[in-house]
């Protein structure tokens, strides 16, 4: 960005242009008007250059008074910055990693479509603290609460069906993540849990670790992962890996109260796309008003045609007393 400081300064400008224009008027004024006895000689020196060049220091001082006059205005250069002010989000995802996430109804299957929707919703909250929370017969806390979103993104990156034992423990998954929002002083605290079966393992059920959510605040959103009826499932065995197709068995009714407790919102997912936008809408939902502070820092340019227009004077100076002298 550029501005002058004092702008009115460049109407002097207007007063050195005209001061210009009239000496060379009055000194083509004053030539006419020599007597000359003969017009030949007259008539070669005009024909020259040598007519002009006594007026060469007389443009130089020209330019150099403007020169001064610009940097009289103050020239400035500006850069723009902007102060974001925000409260952020605390988000925790729990994401099911029971043998069953294997299945092939979200291309390429459910656990890598988790994984990269989860990733590209994490990329846009750049304001907002994210946790990462994975069950299936347990439940464990992969990343705490961060701003730094790398961290989060290359834990989901590494998720692997069969790192923990197999089993779904959606109420333990649920309960692990909320107790990580406790203490949070978040504006909003939300839980987003996927999962693709229904609650078989841990101590606690999803319900109650709705309740708790309930009473502290946070607010869950769950995502039943999976296509309606069977879906094909890669099994190991001793002839090596074949496919099986498997019932489709999302405990949509529990996840529909645990997310009406809570003030959330259940979705389902039945291919790779609706999950997509699932995230995306999520995504909108939970958003704080951010505050936007510009201002600009100037840096002054003044001594740019200062140093040109004293440069120009002293050329000036030189010229009329060196090589352009006039004689009296």
């Amino acid at each position: 960005m550029f501005r002058f400081a004092n702008p009115w300064t460049l109407s002097l400008g207007l007063i050195v242009v005209a001061l210009g224009v009239w000496y060379f008027l009055r000194g083509r004024r004053l030539r006419s008007a020599i007597i000359h006895s003969s017009t030949g000689a007259v008539r070669a020196m005009e024909g020259g250059r040598s007519a002009w060049f006594g007026e060469i220091p007389a443009v130089f001082r020209l330019l150099g008074l403007l020169a001064l006059v610009v940097a009289a205005a103050r020239p400035q250069t500006g850069v723009t910055s902007e102060t974001v002010t925000t409260e952020g989000i605390d988000i925790m995802l729990a994401i099911d990693l029971s043998s069953s996430m294997l299945a092939e109804d979200l291309a390429p299957n459910r656990i890598e479509a988790a994984k990269a929707v989860a990733s590209t919703f994490v990329e846009g909250r750049r304001n907002d603290r994210i946790g990462l929370v994975v069950f299936a017969g347990r439940a464990f806390t992969q990343a705490p609460l961060t701003l730094d979103h790398s961290v989060v993104m290359s834990f989901l990156n590494r998720l692997e069906v069969g790192t923990i034992e197999d089993g779904t423990a959606v109420g333990m998954g649920l309960g692990t993540a909320v107790k990580r929002l406790q203490s949070s002083e978040a504006a909003s605290r939300i839980v987003v849990l996927l999962t693709d079966g229904r609650n078989n393992r841990g101590e606690i059920d999803p319900l109650t670790a709705a309740e708790v959510a309930q009473a502290i605040g946070v607010k869950v959103y769950t995502v039943g992962a999976g296509s309606r009826g069977t879906a094909r499932v890669p099994v190991d065995g001793a002839f090596g890996r074949q496919y099986v197709r498997t019932r489709v068995d999302v405990d949509e009714e529990t996840l529909r109260r645990v997310a009406d407790l809570s003030g959330g919102r259940y979705y389902r997912a039945t291919d790779r796309e609706s999950l997509a936008a699932i995230y995306d809408e999520i995504d909108q939902l939970e958003r704080t008003e951010v505050e936007v502070e510009n201002f600009t820092q100037y840096g002054e340019l003044f001594h740019i045609p200062l140093l040109i227009g004293l440069g120009l004077l002293f050329v000036e100076a030189v010229l009329r007393r060196t090589w352009l002298r006039t004689l009296p």
